[in-house]
């Protein structure tokens, strides 16, 4: 009789003793870290508020899946940045000496693009499809309706951004497009049928040319899987568990795509913080973090809240800030940093005295041993800034800005990527038309003739024979092209090479076309070649380059090794998921934080509010919240402001109001005189004059001074 071998099943691998684990969790975890990083299968959602170790949390809830039997490589990692998965991999690679490597992870489109590539035929698409970034969907929409009759009425019809941002939003909303022109485009709602045409052009147009954008990415493998049973079950049979960072910040688009990927383990760990959702303009919907529980009716919810990061008074004003929410989970940041300064709430006579407090302060700061790098100025919007950079310069304070132009969405850069994404998918109508007209003789016109010429007729896109019927004004610059482009056509050439083949080509372009600046483009060309270095396909390349760019800015202004880290000015969106000593929130004013455009729409100033728990949560020791009492517009003159309503009727043993003392004046700079010939106003955007509900600025008598 033959002797039985009982082979244990992947599918339901036994778990380890507890004993036997490699990892001390209970030592270092606090009690509810430990909870969440060890809960069993089945949905789960961890609600954790700021500063609460998440990151931490997560990581040891992937390593701890692992120790206890997951395969690695059945667990799918999915987050908002691809920094954010790298970092979180490799730390848990580390903690398990290596044994997460194979652990998938990567952005919800870069995941998307994975499947997509593997699956494409199955969707009629060549394997090689192009990626189209914003600005590229913006250029095939402006192409489209160019072509067409669409402006040809009266009425003013959409930009090629505008397209692209109300088509963008109908998609990531999941919601038709006469509902999107209702709620947010209301002066197009009369174009609605042309609308609805060109979307439908866009979408055919992208399909015949190889073309995905970023939305697609998402709705594609929504489709694939709804179209396809057996790629669904492929393609979730692999992700025995699901990790989502940030689930508040994810779409419908991505919640859909969430379930459809734990669809058959029914294994899904979501970490998020309502209180956190800050990117409604981009489709994010903070409901879905309250949906999770009835989509998922097993679901265990627990929360993190000891915080790491602030001192206790900063916690007990930014618990009191988010109590003013509509709706949020009830959980109540502390700290056992007990003691610390109050928040402070500064008003100033006007933008110039705000701008001087800020940099005095940080001058005094650094003088007291706080690097440069650890202060972080943050604003609603990127003009908030400009008195201030003013300021900083004028004192010699370095300091690095975010929240501006990414860099593949510099023109220069936009130029050199076109020719690679030329050579890598040749049905890249956009791609074609932006290096054709870098050549002096094509214009639109003719370089739409090209283009079916090389997408439609031509044997090889890339050569121009004598015989070829091309205008003798330009065949000797589009023979240079097409040279170019057989260059680099081979996808086993090294990528840096196919890159420095480009700039070469392109140096006498770029003197030509940007001739009063282009010393100042040469780093970040020669920045982008370096790129290029570490990555072994043109497709990665690209592919990168397109679903995760790098901020410009803080390239340009980025510190040399012997130069004093910079000081860190930021909009209070970029600076998500950062951590500073000292931070300062300027321009706190009842129309800048809510924005005016928020007082109107549903639910906005509730997003607003987020945005400012945000900006706060981001303080370890020092928290200022300042704000000019008087503007000045130049059709209205000068007028009064209101504080932001957020600190109104905070208590002052939470938010401690602050005078600013000029040192050669004896008394406190007080508010302009309500007397003075000064129109009151709550709105800093709306005309002098508009009723508004007011909100007094501090009494000067009951707060502390600060000279300066």
């Amino acid at each position: 009789m033959a002797r039985r071998i009982v082979l244990q099943s992947e599918d339901d691998p036994e778990r380890p003793d507890p004993e036997s684990l490699t990892i001390d969790y209970t030592e270092d975890l606090n009690p509810q870290q430990y909870e969440a990083a060890t809960a069993g299968d089945g949905p789960l959602l961890i609600v954790a508020g700021a500063g609460t170790g998440k990151t931490r949390t997560l990581i040891y809830r992937l390593a701890y899946l692992v120790e206890t039997g997951t395969r690695p490589e059945q667990i799918v990692l999915l987050t908002f940045t691809r920094r954010a998965a790298n970092d979180m991999t490799a730390r848990a690679t580390n903690l398990l000496d290596g044994r997460c490597e194979k652990v998938q992870g990567g952005t919800f489109h870069a995941f998307c693009l994975q499947v997509l590539r593997r699956h494409a035929p199955a969707l009629d698409l060549p394997r090689n499809f192009t990626v189209l970034d914003a600005a590229d969907a913006a250029d095939v929409l402006s192409v489209l309706r160019t072509r067409g009759t669409y402006a040809d009425g009266e009425e003013r019809f959409p930009q090629k951004q505008t397209l692209h941002n109300m088509f963008s939003s109908a998609t990531n909303r999941d919601e038709a497009l006469r509902q999107v022109l209702a709620t947010r485009y209301t002066q197009y709602t009369g174009h609605l049928k042309a609308l609805k045409q060109l979307r439908a052009e866009y979408r055919e147009y992208k399909q015949a040319h190889g073309m995905l954008d970023f939305d697609d990415l998402l709705e594609r493998t929504l489709e694939l899987f709804d179209k396809h049973e057996e790629i669904r079950q492929k393609v979730a049979g692999q992700c025995r568990h699901v990790l989502v960072d940030e689930y508040q910040d994810t779409n419908a688009l991505q919640a859909q795509l969430v379930k459809q990927f734990a669809s058959v383990h029914g294994n899904v760990t979501v970490v998020g913080d309502d209180a956190q959702s800050i990117y409604r303009f981009r489709g994010a919907d903070y409901k879905n973090i309250f949906r999770f529980p009835d989509e998922y009716p097993n679901a265990e919810v627990l929360k993190l809240e000891q915080n790491y990061r602030s001192t206790q008074p900063i916690l007990d004003f930014t618990n009191h800030l988010i109590e003013q929410a509509e709706r949020s989970y009830d959980k109540t940041l502390f700290s056992e940093t007990e003691e610390g300064d109050l928040p402070a709430l500064v008003p100033a006579a006007d933008g110039e005295m705000e701008s001087r407090f800020v940099a005095q302060m940080i001058m005094r700061l650094r003088e007291d041993g706080v690097p440069l790098s650890d202060i972080a100025v943050l604003f609603r919007s990127g003009h908030n800034a400009y008195d201030l950079e003013v300021e900083l310069n004028r004192r010699n304070i370095p300091f690095v800005k975010y929240g501006g132009l990414k860099l593949n969405e510099a023109a220069h850069i936009k130029d050199v990527l076109a020719h690679l994404k030329v050579a890598e998918n040749p049905e890249d109508a956009a791609s074609w038309n932006r290096i054709l007209q870098l050549i002096h003789g094509i214009g639109p016109k003719t370089a739409q003739d090209l283009i079916a010429w090389a997408t439609e007729t031509a044997d090889d896109p890339f050569v121009a024979s004598d015989g070829t019927p091309f205008s003798s004004r330009y065949v000797s610059a589009l023979k240079d092209l097409f040279e170019t482009l057989r260059a680099i056509r081979d996808p086993d050439v090294p990528v840096a090479e196919q890159v420095e083949t480009v700039l070469d080509y392109y140096q006498p372009i770029l003197e030509k076309e940007y001739s009063d600046d282009y010393p100042k483009r040469a780093p970040d060309l020669e920045h982008l070649a370096g790129l290029a270095a570490n990555y072994g396909s043109r497709t990665r390349f690209l592919s990168s380059m397109a679903l995760d760019p790098i901020e410009l800015t803080a390239l340009e202004q980025e510190a040399a090794e012997d130069e004093e880290p910079p000081l860190v000015l930021s909009t209070i969106h970029s600076a998500k998921g950062l951590e500073f000593h000292t931070v300062f929130l300027i321009r706190a004013l009842d129309g800048t934080i809510p924005s005016r455009h928020a007082l109107r729409e549903d639910e906005g100033v509730d997003e607003e509010l987020r945005l400012f728990y945000v900006a706060c949560t981001r303080a370890e020791e020092n928290l200022f919240i300042s704000y000019p009492m008087t503007q000045y517009r130049r059709s209205h003159g000068e007028y009064m402001t209101d504080p932001s309503r957020f600190v109104d009727d905070t208590p002052e043993e939470m938010l401690e109001p602050v005078q600013l003392v000029e040192e050669d004046a004896p008394d406190a700079v007080e508010p302009p005189d309500e007397s003075d010939a000064l129109p009151e106003r709550s709105d800093p955007e709306s005309a002098p004059g508009e009723s508004s509900p007011s909100r007094p600025n501090p009494d000067p008598t009951d707060a502390d001074e600060l000279p300066f």
